[in-house]
């Protein structure tokens, strides 16, 4: 596919996520599909699921439970209340769907300030660009060049209650401008905002496995808990935000003075409406009405789907992930996702590296896949981390 070819199709289906007749929360009659077989769960904002940090992204999108980082945010703020140097920030960046377009990237920054000995503040900025796109409409017809963009701010706080658990929050305010004013299906659009939260907890124990030292941890992160989004002023076609539920283990060995193994497993699983099974007439045959209030939605989530418990298991993606580090220095990561054929079909594997020298930490991350069936093949994210303060 031409990238000229490819941007005209991401100029439709950015005018499509912003139309009122053909948002992504809205099915038309007869189209969906019933539970064996592809049916999507489809949400505003989907670039908040994107792993921005380079550790995490090469152990195949794991990473709530494993040691905490200055990127520990974007995965479960409250492992920021276990972090052993007074202040830090890092940087990330990746270049996204590079095999078809040049000009997508993301780009995230996070830092953190220890209040006390328990208390944690953070801010994060997570910034996702699809470079320059010639916007058509149904027509082919010209209606300009605009370079759509999304961002997301986070202000998060995490704290410390004894020496194995802590609790944190993030509160997230979202903007995405996809349209510049654009008028189509007979409205106008607009730049669609939201306010979010996001609610985690961490548990860490020193214990005995197999008769080496090691840490067993365990975490858990309910994000993107907040208002939906509409692209259509007025305030009409309101899209849900992709909150997630994310909750996994890791086991750290430590060998001896010089080895250390990580390994993690994490499960997700979207907490928004599943589409439902409509008949010619747009009437529900199977599954539940998707239009229906946040709460309602994530709480529904666990029981709507047209296909019934089977589907709701198919739901859930599995990241699974080991790291090595030789004397705190270097590291070796090694990871693999898993999602459902029938919810999306991300599987790869992902590999990379980081090397700690000082206060200053580098990491990359290489994403692996048949480059003829996913758009993700061959994705690098790059991470600087600079930790300062005496280590406790």
């Amino acid at each position: 596919m031409s990238t000229r070819l490819t941007k005209i199709v991401l100029s439709i289906l950015s005018l499509t996520a912003v139309s009122a007749e053909l948002s992504a929360q809205v099915v038309q009659p007869g189209t969906q599909t019933n539970g064996s077989q592809s049916n999507n769960i489809v949400t505003a904002v989907p670039f908040l699921l994107i792993t921005p940090d380079a550790r995490a992204g090469s152990m195949g999108e794991a990473g709530v439970a494993v040691q905490p980082d200055a990127n520990s945010m974007n995965i479960n703020p409250s492992k920021l209340a276990f972090l052993d140097r007074q202040y830090g920030f890092s940087v990330s960046y990746s270049p996204w769907l590079k095999s078809l377009v040049p000009d997508i990237n993301l780009a995230y920054l996070s830092g953190f300030y220890k209040v006390d000995d328990r208390s944690v503040i953070g801010g994060s900025l997570r910034f996702f660009t699809l470079g320059e796109i010639q916007y058509v409409d149904a027509n082919q017809q010209d209606l300009g060049i605009y370079s759509p963009n999304e961002f997301a701010f986070d202000f998060t706080y995490a704290k410390r209650f004894g020496e194995s658990f802590s609790l944190g929050t993030a509160l997230r305010y979202i903007r995405s401008n996809l349209s510049s004013g654009q008028f189509t299906a007979g409205q106008d659009t607009r730049a669609g905002s939201g306010l979010a939260v996001d609610i985690s907890a961490y548990y860490k124990k020193p214990t005995v496995l197999l008769g080496t030292d090691a840490i067993v941890s365990g975490g858990i992160n309910i994000s993107n808990i907040g208002t939906k989004i509409s692209y259509i002023s007025g305030g009409g076609g309101k899209n849900f935000l992709p909150a997630n539920l994310k909750i996994g283990g890791a086991s750290t060995f430590l060998i001896d003075d010089y080895n250390q193994f990580t390994f993690a497993l994490d499960l997700n699983k979207l907490l928004v409406p599943t589409q439902p099974v409509y008949d010619n007439n747009g009437k529900i045959i199977a599954g539940k009405d998707p239009d229906r209030s946040v709460p309602s939605g994530i709480f529904g989530s666990f029981s709507d789907a047209p296909g019934g418990f089977s589907e709701e298991l198919r739901e859930v993606n599995v990241a699974a992930g080991i790291e090595y580090w030789y004397n705190q220095q270097f590291a070796f990561r090694a990871g693999y996702f898993y999602e459902s054929p029938s919810k999306g079909d991300r599987r790869y594997f992902t590999a990379g590296a980081g090397l700690k020298y000082n206060v200053f930490n580098i990491d990359f991350s290489y994403l692996m896949a048949n480059a003829q069936k996913s758009p993700l093949a061959n994705t690098l994210r790059f991470t600087l981390l600079f930790n300062f303060g005496d280590a406790k």
